[in-house]
């Protein structure tokens, strides 16, 4: 049982790491332009927030959304819970909450596959780069599949899916204003105060901790082991924000091995929701085996570099 718990803990710590790197050299980039007082004021008043609130909140307002009968006290206190029929509660909705999320995932990674600029990881990634007004044409397949397919066991986990998909242009569309309002910090163009940076800065993070927090339930459906796994990943990812972020962009491959994990996280959050069997600790080894075959290409690409 401890064990279980800290390979999942573990699993959910990595992956949090590594699908936030992007917004980890974000946060890099801005906090260069601010005074010393305001990044000391932002990696310690940032963590708290990043940990407590908005990772602290997220699950309890996906609870929330996803098993409304216990309303905003009961999906709270749930977490905390022994009470055999709130844990009941929680696994009847999941499939929907596993639905959505699973759409989401799934749709993240082919946006990355078919649309991001990436350094080329595997066979075929630059083939679908060229593919990319494809794109839209395959995510709208897998929807009408998956709602098909949820229809016949329960509307409610369609109309899941549905969410997972709305949300998923809702914080895509966030990220691309992000990207926009990066570059006229970075290039001096905005006049922005450094508290205005810094609440720049929190809204981003909440954005991309989306990510984080959906795929979580790949690992678990423990409110409290989730805080544990993504509250570590979060504080960790603000150390290397200072102390390591060249050496983190060095390690190109590592946005590779993030989204060929949230590809696998989303497909088996899908199979829960269809109520296939899937083993508790596939979602940490799957993602503990990804990011070491990409974290290990990254080292032999940065050695070659440096090298040259």
């Amino acid at each position: 049982m401890l064990l279980s718990f800290i390979f999942t803990a573990l699993g959910l710590a990595l992956f949090e790491i590594i699908s936030s790197a992007d917004n980890a050299i974000i946060n890099a980039e801005v906090l260069r332009t601010m005074s010393p007082k305001m990044r000391r004021w932002f990696l310690f008043w940032g963590i708290l927030f990043a940990v407590f609130i908005v990772r602290g909140l997220l699950p309890w307002a996906i609870i929330w959304a996803t098993v409304p009968s216990l309303g905003p006290i009961g999906a709270f206190t749930a977490a905390w819970s022994s009470d055999p029929m709130v844990h009941e509660a929680i696994e009847a909705s999941a499939p929907i909450l596993m639905a959505g999320g699973g759409i989401f995932l799934v749709f993240l990674f082919f946006h990355w596959l078919f649309l991001e600029k990436k350094q080329f990881g595997l066979p075929g990634e630059r083939f679908f780069v060229k593919q990319g007004v494809w794109f839209y044409a395959v995510v709208s397949v897998i929807l009408t599949v998956v709602v098909w397919l949820a229809l016949h066991l329960d509307p409610m986990m369609a109309f899941g899916a549905v969410i997972g998909s709305t949300v998923f242009f809702v914080t895509h569309g966030f990220k691309e204003n992000a990207e926009h309002a990066e570059q006229e910090l970075l290039s001096g163009a905005s006049k922005k105060s450094d508290i205005s940076k810094i609440l720049y800065l929190e809204v981003i993070d909440a954005t991309f901790s989306i990510d984080g927090v959906l795929g979580a339930f790949a690992f678990t459906l423990s409110i409290p082991l989730i805080l544990i796994g993504n509250g570590i990943g979060a504080i960790v990812l603000r150390k290397l924000t200072v102390a390591n972020i060249e050496t983190v962009k060095k390690y190109v491959f590592l946005k590779n091995g993030a989204m060929y994990s949230v590809f696998f996280l989303g497909s088996i959050m899908l199979l829960h929701a269809f109520r296939v069997d899937v083993p508790e600790w596939l979602s940490p080894a799957v993602t503990f085996l990804i990011v070491l075959y990409f974290f290990a290409k990254s080292h032999r690409h940065a050695k070659v570099l440096t090298s040259l």
